[in-house]
Parts: structure tokens; C-alpha cells; sequence
């Protein structure tokens, strides 16, 4: 009798455990299915709303804004930037090049990014920040979901990210800071009047910048969705050699990306003269 009463509590338990974590999972937003950047063309600007470059209207240091218009300098007399296949890195992550999946679990909510395989953890457990974190791309992020409705259930899921790791920039013109002290806070949350459409309200403090700047990047739901897997090295014909970028043609030869550029210093080959 004793083995059949523990057997008994154990199954209850179980029971009991399982209705806890339906509940608990109700309270959360329906994120299934696949999200899509909108606006997330090759050359996108970080505000969706504006022209890049300088268009932006970003509060950019003197500083920043000078490195902005190296980089439009450049590109205009023929340079190419440099194609690696190092991650984006938050905040430009959430520009969304290629679909993601979201995964909410009571204590963490995932991101799978498909455009460099990148992966987000937003840990939601009330953990406190770690004295030590080692620096990434994707950062560090804690967050935690809130009632803004006040009906019940947890509709806005707000965000900090910090122990990033660089180079990254915001978009294909304009740089974050190389000191890599960047913090950025978000709010994601379903459209009120389209469940299919995803916001995340950006702010990014960094040094690149005179005061935090805030953006709305969207994206739209597949609900059936297919998905593709995205190779960086498999598209990417171009390669650094020491400071100077150039491209690997069609037929396997080392090709300038620019007019006049110099050959790479071949000190280490038996070339004959």
C-alpha cells in the first residue's frame, strides 16, 4: 500500500507540475512561427524610417561623424568595404537580414537568427548581472516580461544587453564606438491591431554617440514557414591581406577592388623575376 501511495503522490505531483507550467505559458505572447525583417534589404539603414549615412539624423559625436563620411568617401571613389563573415553583433542583429524563430520558456527566451547562424539568449530568471562576462557579438542580455495591458498576461518583453564585443556598426555607414562599452535596451511586443507584426524599440548608448538614440525595427510573421540555411564563406569572394581587401574572381584569381590598388606583398612565395 505504501509503494501504491507514493506512486499516487508522485503522479499527482506531475500532474500538478505540468498545469502550473501550461498556466505559466499562457501568460506569455504567441511569438511562433517565422519573423522577417521589414526593411532589412543588403543595404539597409539602421532607423527604417530615414536615408542612411548622415539622413539618419543620428546624434552622432564629430568624431563619428567624420567616420561616416570617410566611408561614404571611399565607396565613392571605388573601394569596396571589406566582406567578413563575422556577426552583426547587437544592435545591428535586429536589422534581421534572415528570418528568425523566437522560443519564450518561462526562465529564457531564445532568438535563432539565420543570417550568421546567431543566437540570442535573453535570460528572464531575475538573475542579477554577472561580476565577470565574457564579451561576444550577441552580448549579454537579461530581461523580463511585463503586464502593460494589465489584463493578465505578459505582452512586453523589455531588454538589456551589455559585454559586447566589436567591430560592429549600426548599419553599413555608421560605426559603434572600438571602446565596445555599448549598452542597448529594448521592447519587444506584438502590434495591437496585427498579431503578425513584431516591434522591438531600440536604444543604444555608446560612445559613438552624444545621447542615446532610439529606433523601431518590425518585422512580419510566416506562420508556415520554410526555411533556408545562409553559409557566409559560401557567397563571400573577397579577402583581407594585411590592410588592404581584395576579391577572389570566378576563375580563382586574386582580383584589386579598387583602380590603382597595389599587389599584396608576396615576400613569403618563390616568384621568379
Amino acid at each position: 500500500m505504501l509503494a501504491r501511495s507514493s506512486i499516487a503522490a508522485a503522479a499527482l505531483l506531475a500532474g500538478l507540475a505540468a498545469g502550473v507550467r501550461a498556466q505559466d505559458v499562457s501568460k506569455y505572447p504567441d511569438l511562433k512561427g517565422q519573423w522577417v525583417g521589414i526593411g532589412a534589404g543588403e543595404d539597409a539603414a539602421w532607423d527604417p524610417s530615414k536615408p542612411p549615412a548622415l539622413a539618419q539624423g543620428a546624434p552622432l559625436t564629430a568624431e563619428t561623424q567624420k567616420e561616416v563620411q570617410a566611408t561614404l568617401a571611399r565607396r565613392a571613389s571605388g573601394i569596396k568595404d571589406p566582406q567578413t563573415c563575422l556577426p552583426p553583433g547587437m544592435p545591428r542583429s535586429m536589422i534581421m537580414y534572415e528570418p528568425m524563430e523566437m522560443i519564450v520558456k518561462p526562465d529564457t527566451t531564445y532568438m535563432m537568427i539565420t543570417y550568421m547562424s546567431e543566437f540570442r539568449r535573453i535570460f528572464t530568471d531575475g538573475r542579477k548581472w554577472p561580476d565577470e562576462i565574457e564579451p561576444s557579438y550577441a552580448g549579454y542580455s537579461i530581461g523580463h516580461w511585463v503586464d502593460a495591458n494589465h489584463d493578465g498576461r505578459l505582452s512586453v518583453l523589455e531588454v538589456e544587453t551589455r559585454a559586447l564585443k566589436g567591430p560592429r556598426t549600426f548599419d553599413g555607414t555608421i560605426p559603434l564606438n572600438m571602446d565596445n562599452e555599448t549598452v542597448v535596451k529594448e521592447r519587444i511586443y506584438l502590434d495591437k491591431n496585427d498579431l503578425n507584426l513584431l516591434h522591438d524599440e531600440v536604444t543604444t548608448e555608446d560612445h559613438a554617440l552624444t545621447k542615446p538614440w532610439t529606433v523601431v525595427r518590425s518585422y512580419s510573421r510566416e506562420r508556415n514557414p520554410v526555411w533556408n540555411e545562409f553559409v557566409c564563406s559560401e557567397d563571400n569572394h573577397q579577402v583581407m591581406l594585411g590592410k588592404e581587401n581584395y576579391q577572389i574572381s570566378d576563375q580563382g584569381y586574386l582580383s584589386p577592388t579598387r583602380p590603382g590598388q597595389p599587389a599584396p606583398d608576396l615576400k613569403y612565395f618563390n616568384v621568379k623575376k
